[in-house]
């Protein structure tokens, strides 16, 4: 079967759970409910405001006919206790997104010397260094901006023959695992992930495995406040990654993310639109940070700031 008959009615909260189950006596793949609109949260998704959206798709076979009838009819006495719009019909042509987006995800060359491998390819990387990703569910596939940049910072970083190799790092808001594989890759000997999302882990570990380094790369559910306080082997560490929308790297600042860099050490920033950076600089000084590099693609900047040789209150 390659169509599929989708119904749907935008209803009020009060009613979609009520359609939901008469959409769902017909339709053998189940029923959705989606948002119509999102109320903007800056630091995240956001929260469904307004109307709802709830919609199911009928197979179309010899008995679709009969199945839209009393589906119309079922619909037609639920009306009859609160109004319901018409449902509306599509057909709609069955589709293995998932092939289909890997078709369109192809390597990714990466400053001078990193390669972005998708983990189903055995791909050319012409001399330079694989990191294998399957993004799974987890933000992070080395598409985006703010991730590229990041990643071009950490191999001038990681390259930069004026400075000893930092043996550690940290990712604060790991995703994929793509950042610190890639430092592992790099020649960094051991490093710490953390997200607070469950679904990042499992991506996290299983792209540590493709690339071979799961051994020296230690994940776990949380963030600032857990690594302050000792839930994982590291506390600080000379390198520390963020790549995070600016609302919460400000916050992620006031909580103590600085202080997870060891005196002298560096601090990477990513996911700072560019009308956001003035916002950030002014934090990042404030909580003890000079600013020596900066890059930009489109819309979004990236920066690597240094550590004060002394902090505040420190001889």
């Amino acid at each position: 079967m390659d169509k599929w008959l989708k119904v749907s009615l935008i209803v009020n909260g009060e009613l979609a759970e009520a359609v939901a189950e008469v959409l769902a006596r017909y339709a053998p793949e189940g029923v959705a409910i989606e948002a119509t609109a999102i109320a903007v949260n800056p630091e995240d998704e956001g929260e469904p405001v307004g109307p709802l959206c709830v919609y199911a798709f009928l197979p179309i076979d010899e008995k679709l006919e009969e199945r839209c009838h009393q589906l119309e009819q079922a619909l037609w006495y639920l009306g009859r206790i609160s109004p319901l719009p018409e449902p509306q019909f599509e057909t709609i042509q069955e589709t293995n997104w998932m092939e289909a987006w890997k078709e369109h995800y192809k390597p990714i060359p990466i400053g001078k010397s990193l390669i972005i491998v998708p983990s189903w390819l055995e791909a050319q990387t012409a001399g330079r260094i694989p990191v294998r990703i399957d993004p799974g569910m987890a933000f992070g596939t080395g598409t985006h901006p703010t991730t590229q940049l990041c990643l071009e910072m950490l191999e001038q970083e990681l390259h930069d023959e004026r400075v000893s190799l930092p043996k550690t790092m940290i990712d604060i808001g790991c995703g994929s695992g793509i950042l610190a594989v890639a430092a592992l890759k790099l020649g960094v000997e051991r490093a710490l992930g953390v997200d607070i999302d469950p679904e990042a882990m499992a991506s996290a570990r299983q792209n540590a495995e493709i690339n071979g380094v799961a051994k020296r790369l230690e994940l776990g559910i949380g963030s600032v406040n857990e690594i302050r306080q000792g839930a994982f082997s590291m506390r600080e560490a000379p390198l520390v990654i963020a790549n995070i929308i600016a609302p919460v790297l400000l916050r992620l600042l006031g909580e103590g993310l600085g202080e997870l860099v060891t005196t002298g050490g560096k601090l990477i920033l990513s996911g700072i639109l560019e009308e956001q950076e003035a916002e950030i600089r002014e934090a990042l000084l404030r909580h003890g940070f000079e600013v020596p590099c900066r890059l930009q693609q489109g819309d979004w900047v990236s920066l690597t700031t240094t550590m004060r040789q002394h902090r505040e209150g420190e001889l």
